[in-house]
C-alpha cells in the first residue's frame, strides 16, 4: 500500500515561519548597526565628512539582481537594500539631498525617496545650479539633478579642484517599469579610492554648435548641451564609456566644424545595469 503524501503545513505553523523570519531580519539589521557604530570608530567618520562609497554600492547592487529570484518583487528588493545603504550611510555621516525640482517634483521626489527613504532629510531646489552650490558650501550633502536635460550648465560648478563631483547615475538598475525612472547624476564628494571610473563625465566648452555637430556626435556618447547663443557655443556634459574616450570625442567635434575651448573631467559613476524584459532570473 502506498503511503498517504505528509499533510501541509497549517497556517498557524507557516504564520510562525514568517515571524520567526522577520525577527530575524530585524535582528540582523540590528547587528549591521553595531558594526556600523564599530566602522565609525575606526574611520572617524564623522570627522572626514562624506561616507559615500559609490563603488562599493554598484557592486551590491550587480549581486542583488543577480541573485534575486521569487515572487517577491526586484523593485522592492533595490528599494529596501537602497533605504537600508542611505539609511546607514547618514548614520555614519549625517548628510542631507538637495534635490532639483525644475524637470518634475513628482519624479523627484519619487526617485530620491525611493533611493535614500525618509530618514535623510529632502531639501527642494528650483534649478540644478542652486542644488549643487548648496552641496558645494556643505560637508558633505548630495545633491540629485537630471541627467539627460537642464536649462543652466550646472556642471561647470564642478570643473575646480575640490569641488564635489559626479559619483553616481540612477537608477543603477535600469528596467522598462522602474518606479522610479528618472534619470537624475547624484553630485557629492567622495574619496577617489571610492569612485568608479567606468563611465566618465566631461565639461566641453565648444563653440560653433549647431544640430548637424550634435547629430555627428549623439552615437558617440551621451551629451547634454545649453546652447550660448551670445558666442554661437554650447556647454556640453558629455558621459564617455570605455568604448570611447574624451580624445575621440573632441576629434568628432573638430571634424564636424565645432571648435573646443575647454575641457573637464567633473566626475564618474558605475554602467547601469540593465534587466531584460523577461525580468530576473527566478
Amino acid at each position: 500500500m502506498s503511503q498517504r503524501p505528509p499533510a501541509p503545513p497549517s497556517l498557524q505553523e507557516l504564520r510562525k515561519e514568517i515571524d520567526a523570519i522577520d525577527e530575524g531580519m530585524h535582528r540582523l539589521l540590528m547587528q549591521r548597526g553595531d558594526i556600523i557604530d564599530r566602522l565609525i570608530q575606526v574611520k572617524q567618520t564623522q570627522e572626514v565628512g562624506s561616507a559615500f562609497r559609490p563603488a562599493r554600492e554598484a557592486a551590491m547592487m550587480r549581486d542583488l539582481v543577480q541573485r534575486h529570484r521569487g515572487i517577491l518583487p526586484l523593485d522592492t528588493v533595490e528599494s529596501i537594500w537602497r533605504v537600508i545603504i542611505s539609511t546607514f550611510t547618514y548614520v555614519q555621516a549625517p548628510f542631507s539631498v538637495h534635490a532639483d525640482i525644475s524637470v518634475s517634483e513628482p519624479a523627484m521626489r519619487d526617485s530620491a525617496r525611493f533611493h535614500f527613504g525618509f530618514t535623510v532629510p529632502y531639501v527642494a531646489h528650483f534649478s540644478a545650479q542652486a542644488a549643487v552650490e548648496a552641496v558645494a558650501t556643505s560637508k558633505g550633502d548630495l545633491a540629485l539633478v537630471s541627467a539627460t536635460s537642464s536649462r543652466t550648465p550646472w556642471w561647470l560648478e564642478l570643473e575646480a579642484a575640490g569641488a564635489p563631483k559626479i559619483i553616481a547615475r540612477m537608477p543603477f538598475v535600469e528596467r522598462a517599469d522602474h518606479p522610479a525612472a528618472l534619470p537624475v547624476f547624484a553630485v557629492s564628494r567622495v574619496p577617489d579610492s571610492a569612485l568608479v571610473t567606468e563611465v566618465e563625465t566631461f565639461s566641453v566648452r565648444v563653440s560653433g554648435w549647431n544640430a548637424d555637430v550634435a547629430r555627428a556626435l549623439s552615437p558617440l556618447a551621451e551629451i547634454v548641451a545649453v546652447p550660448d547663443t551670445a558666442f554661437d557655443g554650447a556647454a556640453l556634459l558629455v558621459s564617455v564609456t570605455s568604448a570611447t574616450s574624451i580624445d575621440k570625442i573632441k576629434a568628432a567635434l573638430i571634424e564636424a566644424g565645432a571648435s573646443v575651448r575647454s575641457t573637464a573631467l567633473v566626475g564618474s559613476h558605475a554602467t547601469r545595469y540593465t534587466v531584460p524584459s523577461t525580468g530576473p532570473k527566478s
